[in-house]
């Protein structure tokens, strides 16, 4: 090769190489492109979700934010941070998208007229608090233990027995018979049907932001009971106390329904504050500022179902007082909330 194609050839490999790099150069400056594109595009949508919430789902993510961060922190007292973790991720996430893909239905909706589309994300995106209430309930019986690693039911029996002067699961034995029992465990199942209820009449009525004010009280009173009960582990007398008395409560038709749900259902822990008077409580309220004819005949009910806690030895009386604290506390921090604008997005109306 002589000199002339020597340099030929040095320069043709140059100007290869230089169009190597100004294609690698192009091809960066395309991904940072389409990655900042991404970024933007997500937190458009992020943006736009949270717009779509309302002052329920401050409340519950706000819950899901904080027992996030308590996962966090005392990971080495769980059995399985990560997925925990994942998973208090996720529902946070499929509460946003949720929110948010209703709220474009919406809009696409106002401008085509009613769908069915429409009407089936309108009732999901008003009723899927219910089912928030109970996976986090579920999910207790992971937490009990997080923070404080062994139970405190020695101190809510002291304190049962310096009110009352007995321990009151045990002397309310005596006066058990399969009717009274049986009566006693409808007045604890009557528990799941009041925010349903409740609910029911207010989105009957179309009366948007009392439906949302109600649900917001009970995330409210809810997110303060499960809070308490992950610092102070209370697992019930129906474990501390197992023995005591002389035998299993007899009963009929409800006795065995309510054994059914136990069985199943029953979360060892989570007993301080009980969440069965906080819920009840919270929506007693609910009913009292939006509908008062509703809230005299659901006081006898959430009456008895508060003694048929302690009747069927699922709570200490500390724990039924605590409960109606925290259910009040739910109402009265809930209707603070409700006064923030945006409490009620306008796509949830």
């Amino acid at each position: 090769m002589n000199d002339v194609q020597r340099q030929y050839h040095q320069a043709a490999l140059a100007w290869r190489a230089e169009m190597d790099a100004a294609r690698g150069a192009e091809r960066a400056g395309s991904f940072e492109a389409e990655k900042k594109g991404i970024a933007a595009l997500i937190t458009r949508e992020a943006a736009a979700a949270w717009t779509a919430c309302g002052a329920f789902e401050w409340v519950a993510l706000g819950y899901l934010a904080a027992s996030s961060a308590l996962i966090a922190v005392f990971a080495e007292n769980l059995a399985h941070p990560v997925m925990l973790f994942g998973v208090q991720a996720l529902v946070a996430a499929m509460i946003l998208v949720f929110c948010l893909v209703q709220a474009r239905v919406a809009e696409r909706a106002e401008r085509r007229g009613d769908t069915f589309s429409a009407k089936f994300w309108h009732f999901w995106r008003h009723w899927y608090p219910h089912l928030f209430f109970l996976l986090c309930f579920e999910e207790l019986g992971k937490f009990v233990h997080l923070v404080t690693p062994g139970w405190q039911d020695a101190k809510l029996i002291a304190a049962d027995y310096w009110i009352t002067g007995v321990h009151p699961t045990v002397w309310l034995e005596q006066f058990a018979t399969p009717a009274r029992n049986d009566f006693m465990q409808f007045a604890y199942l009557t528990y799941f049907t009041y925010l349903v209820v409740l609910g029911g009449v207010l989105y009957y009525r179309r009366d948007w932001r009392g439906y949302w004010s109600v649900m917001t009280y009970s995330a409210a009173g809810y997110a303060i009971g499960y809070g308490i009960a992950i610092f102070f582990p209370i697992e019930s007398p129906w474990f501390s106390m197992a023995g005591s008395w002389n035998g299993p409560l007899q009963g009929g038709l409800f006795t065995t329904v309510i054994n059914f749900v136990e069985h199943f259902g029953r979360v060892r822990g989570a007993a301080f504050p009980s969440e069965h008077v906080a819920g009840s409580v919270a929506a007693l309220w609910g009913a009292w500022r939006h509908r008062r004819w509703l809230f005299w005949a659901m006081l006898p009910l959430v009456t008895c179902m508060c003694l048929s806690t302690v009747w069927g030895r699922y709570h200490y009386v500390v724990d039924v007082f605590a409960g109606m604290v925290t259910g009040t506390l739910g109402y009265v921090i809930g209707r603070w909330v409700m006064k923030t604008p945006g409490a009620v997005a306008t796509e949830a109306q």
